[in-house]
């Protein structure tokens, strides 16, 4: 993310981790975490090792994954074609619960769970939900991502859930950096996609949608703008950010 901030000479806030954590770009330290609890995160691993579901874990640092599979197929693939400084550090180990259980620092962002099945993704979905003290991400449809091979195009199609603390969301970070920054709810704006985008888009002072954004997030925009694909978050900014400083 800060390779990617460097370029568009954004440097000042990142937001990552579904608003786990909120970087100071120019004093390089985090200002704001909630990160998950160790012990709960091994209480979620248990639960889809028991069920030899595919899961991965974030830290601010790396992805933590037992194999190279749906959503990390797609990280991985990107690697091969970014520069050093872009690289996602992907970190494969066989034993993730020992990992987790002897890492020494306590900084997990969030756990993702993805299987391509939707019975047995559900099955999952309905156990997690029983832990008390997290929130899991309500998906209806599934991810599909396009990654080149060569000259030819995969796509990987799969069910997948974000795991974070309890009332972890990208608008709860924005609303820390709004009381920080001494700025107005009104003169923010929330751009995004995807279901976890939701309460982002909802509470900005304008939230926008990308065109292949899914159903429930572009009911709730003010505006969609194109495929993300298709430069709409360039047409967002140019729309509300470049013309009102004109």
């Amino acid at each position: 993310m800060k390779a990617i901030a460097n370029e568009v000479g954004a440097n000042e806030f990142l937001v990552a981790g579904n608003g786990s954590f909120i970087y100071d770009i120019q004093n390089e330290e985090v200002i704001y975490n909630n990160y998950i609890e160790k012990q709960k995160l091994l209480e979620i691993i248990k639960i889809c090792e028991e069920n030899s579901i595919f899961y991965n874990i974030y830290t601010p640092d790396m992805i933590l994954t037992k194999s190279i599979n749906y959503n990390i197929s797609f990280y991985n693939n990107e690697n091969r074609r970014n520069s050093p400084d872009r690289k996602i550090n992907i970190n494969v180990t066989e034993d993730v619960y020992s990992y987790v259980q002897n890492y020494r620092k306590n900084d997990f962002l969030k756990i993702t769970i993805c299987d391509s099945d939707k019975i047995i993704f559900y099955g999952i979905m309905n156990k997690l939900k029983k832990i008390k003290g997290i929130d899991v991400l309500d998906i209806s449809h599934m991810s599909r991502k396009t990654i080149k091979l060569g000259t030819k195009e995969a796509e990987i199609a799969y069910f997948y859930t974000e795991i974070t603390n309890k009332d972890i969301n990208k608008w709860t970070a924005l609303k820390y950096l709004i009381e920080l920054l001494g700025i107005r709810q009104e003169e923010t704006i929330g751009i995004g996609d995807n279901i976890n985008d939701k309460e982002l888009i909802e509470n900005a002072g304008i939230g926008i949608a990308m065109e292949n954004s899914c159903p429930e997030i572009k009911e709730v925009a003010k505006y969609v703008a194109s495929d993300n694909n298709l430069n709409g978050v360039a047409e967002a900014i140019n729309k509300y950010i470049n013309d009102c400083e004109m």
